[in-house]
């Protein structure tokens, strides 16, 4: 595909999302606009009018563009999605496009290996049942005893997609003392961060061995309801499963049953099938539950980082250089 230069550019962003984090701030156009002055910069600050936008627009900048706006966008070369996951464009008339599309991978890592460590500590020793102890001005000593405080130390931990944030995680991991396993569809990764690297074939095999279990993997058909009643009875009684990837990913009736039964643990939950959680759903009352909501990506230096890794893309855009995130459409990720 022709790359285009600055002057020849109309460059649109379109995110809106009621989490105003993930609104992009006025300075994000602002900074492209002073790197190259004669590109075509808009930002819009809803989807109501991008359709009269898509027709000559030649790089998006967003996370959601439906069949019905992409058939509209006739001059489209780069979509820039600023989220890590991209199932959402996932569908046949793009895929089949010579469309480039790139990715926030990586971005996310270091507020999200920080949430994951912060989940770790808080479910191994028990600080939810300590917080709801305080709600009733109890002083729980010997009922969390009962409940048995555990320690990282010596602990395994598989991180099911070992990608950036599985990285992150691991380097924090390290001085813990964690036996920490990887696990990618391929089987391959960074071998110096881990004890094992293991293929995703050998899930079932991993499970019966984790204390904890990570789910950070991205969402494809291959990976969606991936972890299942059978999955959640091969692992320990005394081991917890961890979602920070995507709700989809989880039986989540499945994951609800194995919580009540107390045939795993507990869980901590960045993510659900359903968001917002709905009011009624089990999970807000179960005790071997912590949820957070999907905050774990959330920081003050989202935006910066979002900017840093646009501006280096599209010096790479201008320049014929390969851009980086590239997604691969046909595995999806």
């Amino acid at each position: 595909m022709k790359r285009t230069t600055p002057e020849e550019t109309k460059l649109v962003i379109c995110v809106w999302h009621k989490f105003t984090l993930w609104q992009p701030p006025a300075h994000f156009a602002a900074s492209i606009r002073r790197r190259w002055p004669a590109m075509h910069v808009l930002q819009l600050p809803t989807y109501d009018h991008v359709l009269d936008e898509l027709p000559d627009t030649d790089i998006l900048v967003g996370f959601s563009l439906r069949p019905e706006q992409f058939a509209q966008a006739k001059k489209l070369k780069w979509i820039h999605a600023t989220a890590a996951g991209v199932g959402q464009l996932m569908y046949p008339e793009l895929r089949r496009s010579a469309i480039v599309l790139t990715n926030a991978r990586g971005i996310h890592s270091v507020p999200m290996s920080e949430h994951i460590l912060g989940m770790l500590i808080a479910m191994a020793r028990r600080f939810p049942d300590a917080f709801r102890f305080q709600q009733a001005a109890h002083w729980a000593q010997q009922e969390i005893w009962d409940a048995r405080p555990a320690e990282l130390n010596g602990k395994v931990l598989l991180i099911v997609g070992f990608g950036s944030i599985g990285h992150a995680l691991a380097r924090l991991l390290q001085p813990m003392g964690m036996r920490i396993w990887g696990m990618t569809r391929s089987g391959r990764g960074d071998a110096e961060l881990v004890e094992r690297i293991l293929p995703a074939a050998e899930l079932h095999a991993a499970l019966p061995q984790a204390d904890f279990v990570i789910l950070a993997a991205p969402e494809t058909p291959d990976t969606r309801q991936m972890i299942g009643a059978r999955e959640l009875a091969l692992m320990k009684p005394t081991a917890y499963f961890f979602n920070v990837a995507r709700g989809t990913l989880v039986d989540q009736d499945a994951l609800i049953a194995a919580l009540r039964a107390r045939t795993i643990a507990g869980a901590a939950l960045d993510v659900t099938a359903e968001e917002p959680l709905p009011p009624e759903s089990p999970l807000w009352k179960l005790d071997n539950v912590f949820i957070t909501p999907h905050i774990s990506a959330a920081t003050q230096n989202l935006w910066q980082r979002q900017e840093d890794l646009l501006l280096e893309n599209l010096e790479r855009w201008f320049d014929g250089r390969e851009l980086l995130n590239r997604v691969d459409l046909e595995r999806g990720y």
